[in-house]
């Protein structure tokens, strides 16, 4: 709540005000319509490995959340300020690259959400490292750390090969993340070498998605397709965090505690998940048959901006 608060006074202080107005209004029954389907969504995922999947609230709660998204693309169509133009998302780069993040949030939340009581598990259990908090937010810091970086590095490498090459490499690497984690985590070094890689990965895919949403719509509208691109991620984290709670626990220890083969089927389902998000990026169009090369002007110098939903324009030219 702090920090929230002193950002909220910081961005009044510090940030400019844009230029730029679009005409329109606020479509209540869009936001309205998108807040329910998102809510049913999510609170019938996260709840499905403890009321169980088939369990009647689950089953009503997706049925509506279906029901609703349908509801909100038909107002959506047909409002004349929608509140997100369904034209814009049906862009082929828009639609690629947004699969591509609900995939990839799949596996990072996934990740952020069960390796931390992985690494916590006492070894009496047969594995784990018994670690506290503190020691096992430590041993998934390389992950921020070469996101961060990587994502710094991502403008420069954008103009020397492209945002869909990025966003291509960064897939394949994070295919890495989830097979070591699958086969490989009895030692420390294997671990933080896992989330390294992770960090270099989601650096890289991040970043270059917000450059291809940004290339691919007009400039009224990158505020809000960057913040779909994330708003779609979270969706992705949410569904991959429930997928990975029923996997883990779904043969429990005599003690409560997980077994060990649990997390690694479920790394290995989030290695799957990679796989198909590295094909999910061969279908994204490239630059050059999206029209012309992304501008520099337009390319992301702190790319580690894509890993927010306003991480949109750059340079000194205010959106």
């Amino acid at each position: 709540m702090i920090i929230l608060a002193v950002a909220t006074v910081a961005t009044k202080v510090i940030v400019p005000e844009s230029p730029v107005r679009t005409a329109g209004k606020l479509s209540w029954p869009g936001a309205v319509l998108l807040s329910a389907w998102l809510v049913a969504l999510l609170l019938g995922v996260s709840e499905g490995p403890t009321w169980g999947w088939g369990s009647v609230k689950v089953i009503a709660l997706l049925i509506a959340s279906v029901v609703l998204a349908v509801a909100w693309v038909i107002a959506e169509s047909s409002s004349s300020h929608p509140l997100i133009d369904m034209a814009m998302m049906r862009i082929p780069a828009v639609w690629t690259t947004n699969l591509v993040s609900l995939l990839l949030g799949v596996g990072m939340y996934a990740v952020f959400a069960f390796l931390p009581e992985f690494l916590q598990t006492p070894r009496s259990a047969g594995y784990g490292f018994g670690a506290s908090i503190t020691e096992s937010g430590l041993l998934i810091l390389p992950s921020a750390v070469f996101m961060f970086l990587f994502g710094m590095l991502s403008g420069r490498l954008s103009k020397l090969f492209g945002a869909k090459a990025l966003l291509g490499a960064g897939g394949v690497i994070s295919i890495a993340t989830f097979v070591l984690l699958t086969v490989a985590h009895a030692q420390q070094w294997e671990i933080l070498l896992a989330m390294a890689i992770q960090g270099i990965g989601f650096g890289l895919a991040f970043a270059s998605m917000s450059n291809l949403v940004v290339a691919a719509v007009p400039r009224e509208q990158t505020g809000v397709a960057s913040g779909m691109n994330a708003n779609i991620r979270t969706i992705g984290g949410s569904i991959g965090a429930a997928v990975m709670s029923s996997i883990v626990t779904s043969h429990p220890q005599a003690s409560g505690l997980p077994r060990e083969a649990g997390y690694s089927h479920g790394f290995a389902m989030l290695t799957v998940v990679a796989v198909a998000a590295a094909a999910a990026a061969l279908l994204v169009p490239s630059t050059r048959r999206m029209g012309t090369p992304i501008p520099d002007a337009e390319l992301l110098p702190h790319g580690e901006l894509g890993l927010l939903a306003a991480g949109t324009l750059s340079g000194d030219e205010p959106e």
